[in-house]
């Protein structure tokens, strides 16, 4: 394999990723609760998965009833500039992907206490110009982190899509190995826990109550890389 989708079977402490793909898990979580809150709290918009938002988007255009064609072309253009900052980040870090992510995801949660706040005048009002502003600002995060995920190279976690990690659990349930299996379905369930949770406050709670677990779990991320940069080790420069 390349050096870059190497994995060492270790989901905590290996040399390659070393606590990489447990804080990746924690990201996948936040992650299905920052979607629950836009896809029912902001007007039926995905602000993570984008095959899902492109979807509600043609269903918008097609005037189907109950899906807010602003919100969805503000997730997207959000998540394109997201991703597009993303990518600028990524080429000034070079190798130091430990810093990388650090730094990101202080980024994040920064973006989502501006967005927990404007989530106060968005309840009631789904589909307004407030929410979509909320979405394109959630998705902007959720671009961000993809493209910073997806340079860190861990396999199988993408911390925001699960459709080849089922399509692997399924393909592959004969030659894979217990690690590369124990990786995918946690990464499946860590999704589905979040997306649960998340639905549960949106209709229990308010959609800023809702939305606020998702940062806190982003700042446990930041303190756990804060701690673990303290000391070298090879998993935090990029291999290869």
């Amino acid at each position: 394999m390349p050096a870059t989708t190497r994995w060492d079977g270790n989901l905590l402490r290996g040399p390659v990723h070393g606590p990489l793909p447990v804080l990746l898990l924690v990201m996948t979580t936040a992650t299905g609760l920052v979607d629950a809150v836009s896809v029912l709290g902001l007007g039926r918009v995905f602000v993570a998965n984008m095959t899902g938002n492109v979807v509600f988007l043609g269903f918008a255009v097609a005037g189907a009833p109950g899906f807010a064609l602003a919100a969805s072309l503000a997730a997207l253009a959000g998540f394109l500039v997201g991703a597009l900052v993303g990518g600028a980040v990524i080429g000034r870090s070079g190798a130091a992907r430990g810093r990388l992510l650090r730094d990101t995801v202080l980024v994040e949660v920064l973006l989502m206490a501006v967005a927990a706040v404007l989530l106060a005048g968005v309840s009631g009002a789904p589909g307004s110009a407030l929410a979509s502003a909320v979405a394109a600002l959630l998705a902007l995060t959720m671009g961000l982190q993809n493209a910073v995920v997806r340079r860190l190279a861990v396999p199988d976690l993408t911390t925001t899509v699960l459709t080849m990690t089922l399509t692997g659990i399924a393909a592959d349930v004969r030659a894979a190995g217990r690690p590369v299996v124990t990786r995918r379905v946690l990464a499946v369930v860590t999704m589905f826990l979040g997306a649960l949770v998340g639905a549960l406050l949106v209709g229990r709670t308010t959609l800023v109550w809702a939305l606020l677990p998702a940062p806190v779990l982003l700042a446990v991320v930041a303190v756990a890389l804060l701690v673990a940069l303290r000391r070298p080790a090879p998993w935090q420069v990029a291999p290869g």
